[in-house]
C-alpha cells in the first residue's frame, strides 16, 4: 500500500503525532524520549507563545493504515529577519527506514513551505534554540538526554539521498568531574572577582532564583547568544514559558549565578542531574511511576547535564568562567557526580569548546542541521 499523507488537524492527532516520536525509541537504551505532556505543549497553540507569530504545520504518514513517521513544518519570522534569509523549517521528524515514507514527509513540507513562499528547508530545527535541534550524525552508541535529539543513523542516509547538506555542526563532550579540583583555579577565580567586583550568589531556594533570577536569565541569554547561528531573541511570553517548562526541576547546587557589584546578571552556569533513565522509564509519561523516577533522578545520579553556560559580552575573554568552574565543579564532586555531559556547542565556537581543556574530555557525539533549496 502506498504512503499516505495527513495534516495534523484535532488535538487527538497532535497526541498522536507526540506518541509516535516517543514511542520509535521506547526501546533505544540510548534515546531520552520525552515526556508527553512537554511536546505537546511546546506544539499546541495557546500553550507555546512561539505560536502566536510562527506559521506551523504537522504531518503523519500512514501506510497499512498505520504510522510510519511524522514531520513538522515551521515558518520562523523572526528568525528570518534576524538573520536575513527566507527559510522554513523542519523539526519533530521521525520515520521507518522506508524510502517512500521520507520521500512522501519531506515532500509535504516542502510543498507547504514553497506555497508560504520560502525557499530553502533547513532542520531538524525547533521553535527557537531551546528546542531540541540537530540530527545526530556521531555517537549513536552514547545516551542521550533531555535537551537533545536521539534519531537512528538511518535518517542521515534518507537527509542525504533527499539532497539535503550540511549547515552547520554541533559537538558534545563528556567531561569527567575532577575529585580534587586545582588550587590554581581557585586562585585565579579569586583574582577575576576583585579585579571586576564580581560575586557568585548564595541561592537559599528555587522560589528565590525564580522569583528574582529566573527573568535576568533569559535576558542575558538573549545578549550572550545572539551571536550565534539562528539565535533570536525571546520575548517577554516566551521568556515565561521556558521557565514553566524548565525550571520545574533543577537543583540549587547544579546552578551558578554571577553578579557584579550593582547586582547585574553577568555569568550563569546551569546544570541538572541527567534524566535520561528517568525518561526511559517514564515512556513519555509522569503517571503512574513516571515522577518517582524524576524525583529519584534528581536525588541519586552521577551524571550532570550541562545546560548552559553564559557570559554577558562586555565580560567575556576574562576569565569569568573559572568563577563557574569553581562553583559548579567543586559542588558536583561534592555531590557524587562523576562525569558531566555538555550541551550541544556550535564547531566554530572555539571559545566554548577551549575551556574543556582543563578537564580530562572526549568529543563524543557530534548532530547536524541540514539544508536544501526548495
Amino acid at each position: 500500500m502506498s504512503v499516505v499523507i495527513k495534516k495534523v488537524e484535532t488535538n487527538r492527532e497532535l497526541k498522536k503525532f507526540v506518541w509516535f516520536g516517543i514511542n520509535m525509541y521506547k526501546d533505544c537504551k540510548y534515546a531520552a524520549p520525552p515526556l508527553m505532556m512537554d511536546d505537546y505543549m511546546n506544539l499546541s497553540k495557546g500553550n507555546n507563545p512561539a505560536l502566536e507569530f510562527c506559521e506551523t504545520v504537522y504531518f503523519l504518514a500512514y501506510k497499512d493504515n498505520k504510522i510510519v513517521g511524522r514531520i513538522a513544518g515551521i515558518i520562523q519570522p523572526v528568525a528570518n529577519e534576524t538573520w536575513n534569509h527566507n527559510n522554513a523549517r523542519f523539526g519533530w521528524v521521525d520515520f521507518i527506514d522506508d524510502n517512500e515514507v521520507s520521500e512522501a514527509l519531506f515532500k509535504a513540507v516542502s510543498d507547504w513551505a514553497k506555497s508560504k513562499g520560502m525557499d530553502h528547508l533547513h532542520g531538524p530545527l525547533g521553535f527557537t534554540d531551546f528546542d531540541n535541534e540537530g540530527a545526530l550524525v556521531e555517537g549513536y552508541d552514547k545516551m542521550g538526554t533531555l535537551a537533545t535529539i536521539y534519531n537512528h543513523p538511518y535518517y542521515i542516509e534518507h537527509y542525504e539521498r533527499l539532497g539535503f547538506v550540511k549547515e552547520v555542526d554541533w559537538k558534545e563532550y563528556l567531561v569527567t568531574v575532577p575529585e580534587i579540583f586545582p588550587e590554581k583555579f581557585f586562585k585565579f577565580s579569586e583574582i577575576v572577582k576583585q579585579k571586576y567586583n564580581l560575586r557568585p550568589v548564595k541561592l537559599k531556594s528555587k522560589k528565590t532564583v525564580v522569583k528574582l533570577y529566573a527573568k535576568k536569565i533569559f535576558d542575558l541569554l538573549n545578549e550572550a547568544y545572539e551571536v550565534l547561528f539562528g539565535f533570536t531573541k525571546l520575548n517577554e511570553a516566551q521568556i515565561y514559558f521556558y521557565i514553566k517548562l524548565y525550571f520545574s526541576f533543577f537543583r540549587l547546587d547544579t546552578v551558578v549565578l554571577v553578579v557584579n557589584d550593582k547586582d547585574d546578571l553577568i555569568a550563569l552556569g546551569i546544570a541538572m542531574p541527567s534524566f535520561t533513565k528517568a525518561l526511559q522509564k517514564a515512556k513519555g509519561s509522569l503517571f503512574p511511576f513516571g515522577w518517582w523516577y524524576m524525583l529519584r533522578a534528581l536525588q541519586k545520579n552521577d551524571l550532570l547535564d550541562l545546560y548552559l553556560m553564559a557570559v554577558h559580552p562586555d565580560y567575556q575573554n576574562k576569565g569569568v568562567n573559572s568563577i563557574l568552574f569553581a562553583e559548579m565543579m567543586v559542588n558536583a564532586a561534592k555531590n557524587g557526580y562523576k562525569l558531566a555531559e555538555t550541551n550541544p556547542e556550535l564547531e566554530t565556537n572555539i571559545k566554548m569548546s577551549s575551556q574543556w581543556s582543563s578537564f580530562e574530555h572526549v568529543n563524543h557525539k557530534r548532530r547536524r542541521v541540514f539544508i536544501k533549496p526548495i
